[in-house]
């Protein structure tokens, strides 16, 4: 693009010397290991933090990338059809949660919110599952300790004051792991991600706030929004931070391993904005076409997060046929296990909604329950006293 990739105004004096990547009119380099059309670049700070990756490490990558795409795919497939009530899209921004989600340590605890569906993909995070709320079958999709990681938060930006209030107990335990929270563009107008910034900086919790900046909040442009970077306002907390290239997964992984690394050593919470960029609809209930210029989506489909892994694989002499119908199988068979819990997903008792509200008794709760089956009873509805069971 001619202008500033990020859509945002504002002057930044100086980016570090040496730095590698790419730089807008605003002044401050991306972090940028992968370029659009698939080079390696060099960048002497962030390369010894990804030096490990070799041909293998990026073939697994490139596969979770492609992976995710699927699913999401197929996803907004299922909502068309008829079988999920609503899907919120996340093509494009593939590499932000793939190379953020594998820095991380399994101890390390997510806190996301609800687009982060790769980032669950990455944790382990059944596949049924992912689908549970979205479909109307569940308040919640699964058990956040056993993967680590929160159910996602529709309540734009809470997640990050829940992330904060779990830093602090890690920190309190004398622990090294790390809590990481992540948020769109827009969630960093409200309240709750400001308030759990000023928390994290005054106690130096062990927190990364990790920012997709997709450039759109539903129909809000982020240069609305901000008039500098919004890695710039972290400043303003003490808080330092990163700006990457949201659509190299290198870089990502690359940055939030430094981000991690200096959470789990006593250095306190880091912001990092991650450039990328929302190719599909807010969720499908939205139409872009409303309010987006075609051409600005023409311009960053050029910047695809997969197109440029797999560049680079090609590059490397990687991308042999053979490995290309491993990667469409792997991907497919993701898609059809996707579909088919989804489709088998048996649906709720009448009083399911009482299942999974405390962890222990509640009396109040209990109440309500009693009430709401002598109501269904009075319909003659024999489903009321069976579920009845189930939920206690």
């Amino acid at each position: 693009m001619s202008t500033d990739e990020t859509g945002q105004g504002g002057t930044r004096a100086g980016a570090p010397a040496g730095s590698a990547g790419t730089q807008g009119a605003s002044g401050r380099n991306l972090i940028q290991l992968i370029t659009p059309d698939g080079e390696r670049v060099s960048h002497p700070e962030f390369d010894p933090w990804v030096k490990d990756i070799g041909d293998e490490q990026l073939c697994s990558l490139y596969e979770d990338l492609t992976a995710i795409r699927r699913i999401d795919v197929e996803a907004t497939a299922l909502q068309r059809q008829g079988e999920l009530g609503l899907w919120p899209p996340l093509l494009g921004q593939e590499a932000a949660q793939v190379g953020s989600a594998r820095a991380l340590r399994q101890d390390d605890f997510i806190f996301s919110s609800y687009r982060e569906n790769g980032v669950a993909y990455c944790r382990g995070v059944d596949l049924t599952d992912i689908l549970r709320v979205w479909r109307g079958n569940g308040s919640s999709g699964w058990d956040p300790y056993t993967v680590n990681m929160a159910t996602p938060q529709i309540i734009i930006g809470a997640q990050t004051l829940h992330a904060t209030g779990y830093a602090m107990g890690i920190q309190n335990d004398g622990a090294d792991s790390v809590a990481v929270t992540y948020f769109g563009d827009g969630a960093t107008s409200e309240g709750d991600v400001n308030e759990a910034m000023v928390f994290a900086a005054s106690f130096q919790v062990p927190l990364v706030f990790f920012c997709s900046n997709n450039h759109w909040a539903i129909s809000e442009p982020v240069r609305l929004q901000s008039h500098v970077q919004l890695a710039d306002r972290a400043a303003g907390f003490g808080i330092p931070s990163l700006r990457v290239d949201g659509n190299d997964v290198l870089a990502v992984m690359a940055a939030t391993r430094v981000a991690v690394d200096r959470a789990r050593h006593g250095g306190g919470p880091t912001f990092i904005e991650a450039v990328t960029y929302r190719m599909g609809p807010h969720t499908t209930a939205d139409d872009p076409t409303r309010y987006r210029d075609a051409n600005e989506l023409e311009d960053w489909a050029a910047k695809d997060p997969i197109d440029r892994v797999k560049a680079l694989l090609d590059r490397k002499g990687l991308l042999t046929d053979q490995y290309q119908q491993h990667v469409k199988d792997k991907a497919d068979a993701v898609a059809r296990e996707l579909r088919a819990g989804c489709i088998a997903m048996p649906e709720p008792g009448p009083l399911d909604v009482f299942k999974h509200v405390y962890s222990a008794p509640n009396s109040w709760l209990d109440r309500q329950q009693d009430h709401y089956t002598r109501y269904l009873a009075s319909f003659g509805d024999p489903a009321g006293a069976t579920s009845q069971e189930g939920a206690r």
